[in-house]
């Protein structure tokens, strides 16, 4: 059974941190971020060609995460696999002892870079996660008999600041009728919008992460909300890291405060350092967690 639903059905407030495989063969910075997470995380997702950009195989990283002692979230998307492919792809991962998956639908051809390849998109993010329940109920989407079922902890994307709201609280409902027992959400820069969307799903039996994203620059923050579906950086956040005199502490800074008033809805969060793996603990620290 998933350590993490375990965690999470007990009542513990849960942080999970997510690593991106390496684009090449060279895994000296998964490495690094391993010992890093070791300490101071519940799980870690492993991104799936996260934005489109083609990177090692999920199912390698899991391998490795596993043997490492830390429970992988194994994200995997609607956009580069049929039906077939998904399929065969998860029952490896619980081959591998993988107890956790994330359900996408994946970010746009056009943002990554191989533009030319053709999407597959055989299934949408919740026809995907009735995919995996069906598995986890011992049977193939086409209704075949699996000799062993697989045992995964379902989840979800979330976004909470999407506009208009209702849309989003429509499709999260489809998730969690479908099979999500958590859910992950997009960057959370306004708690009151989360509140809102916490308060709209509150009769879902479903656990929700709230999301972090550790900013590094004014930049960055600028280059997100022009290229990166599903953030929204509100201009305050931004000019304050622009007046900052150290924007990467202040980043830290902006972490801490949203996961202090996040704790307060959320179930758990789960912070994304995007290759600044050092400063989870640190956030964490500061943050009352560890």
């Amino acid at each position: 059974m998933s350590e993490l639903r375990q965690l999470l059905e007990k009542g513990e407030f849960v942080v999970t941190a997510e690593i991106a495989p390496p684009k090449g063969t060279d895994i000296s910075d998964i490495t690094r971020e391993i010992d890093i997470y070791k300490q101071s995380v519940r799980a870690v997702n492993i991104t799936d060609n996260q934005s489109s950009v083609m990177r090692a195989s999920v199912l390698a990283i899991a391998d490795i995460l596993i043997k490492n002692n830390i429970q992988p979230i194994y994200q995997i998307t609607a956009r580069d696999r049929n039906r077939l492919g998904i399929q065969s792809d998860l029952l490896g991962a619980s081959i591998l002892g993988v107890d956790n998956v994330l359900c996408l639908t994946g970010d746009a051809i056009e943002q990554g870079d191989h533009i030319q390849a053709k999407a597959v998109f055989d299934v949408d993010s919740v026809q995907l996660i009735g995919i995996v329940e069906g598995l986890n109920k011992g049977y193939d989407s086409a209704g075949n008999k699996l000799n062993k079922p697989t045992n995964f902890f379902i989840g979800a994307a979330c976004f909470p600041e999407a506009s208009p709201l209702e849309l989003e609280i429509v499709k999260t409902r489809k998730k969690v009728q479908s099979g999500a027992c958590f859910l992950q959400s997009q960057a959370i820069y306004d708690v009151e919008k989360f509140k809102v969307f916490m308060d709209s799903i509150k009769d879902l039996n479903v656990y929700v992460l709230a999301g972090i994203v550790v900013l590094k620059s004014s930049k960055m923050a600028e280059y997100m909300n022009k290229n990166v579906s599903g953030i929204n950086i509100p201009q305050d956040i931004i000019e304050e890291m622009k007046s900052a005199a150290n924007q990467v502490e202040k980043g830290v800074e902006i972490a801490v405060r949203l996961i202090v008033e996040l704790k307060k809805f959320a179930h758990g969060v789960h912070v994304m350092a995007l290759g600044k793996a050092e400063s989870v603990p640190k956030i964490l620290k500061l943050s009352g967690l560890i």
